[in-house]
């Protein structure tokens, strides 16, 4: 298993980013939020989407199908923000859709098979399957970590 290590109390927050779920760690979670106005940034890096404003501070928004080298959205589907804390500063993931907070166990978390694509690989903290789908833990550092 790549990143971090997993505890064995460690409790999720599942996402969907172009059909592929995703988990975070809900401990990293300060808000879920549904659609909002984001303001571009000039010059920012592409998976930069720009910035909100969540109750008075300035969020900056990273668009996770760009960060994670997918098509970006088309269509009328609007992001949800998962808005994550790192170093102080809060930053708001857009993804397609937000799930449940479950609790998983360390024993069962697979390293990154070989198979995932490299930019995948960098930002996981390992998988598990669950029914049928591959479920991949996120390092929200290391998602974070643009350039």
């Amino acid at each position: 298993m790549q990143g971090a290590a997993l505890r064995e109390d460690d409790v999720f927050l599942t996402l969907t980013v172009e059909g592929q779920s995703c988990a975070v760690p809900v401990l990293a979670v300060r808000d879920v939020l549904g659609p909002h106005a984001i303001t571009r940034i000039p010059m920012a890096p592409r998976e930069v989407a720009g910035s909100l404003n969540l109750r008075g501070r300035i969020v900056t928004a990273l668009d996770l199908r760009l960060r994670l080298g997918l098509p970006p959205r088309t269509g009328e589907a609007q992001p949800m923000s998962v808005v994550v804390e790192q170093s102080n500063e809060l930053y708001a993931l857009l993804v397609d859709q937000v799930g449940e907070v479950i609790p998983l166990v360390a024993a069962d978390c697979a390293p990154n098979p070989p198979t995932l694509d490299p930019l995948w690989r960098d930002v996981s903290r390992g998988v598990y399957r669950q029914e049928g789908r591959l479920l991949i833990v996120l390092d929200v550092g290391r998602v974070l970590a643009i350039g």
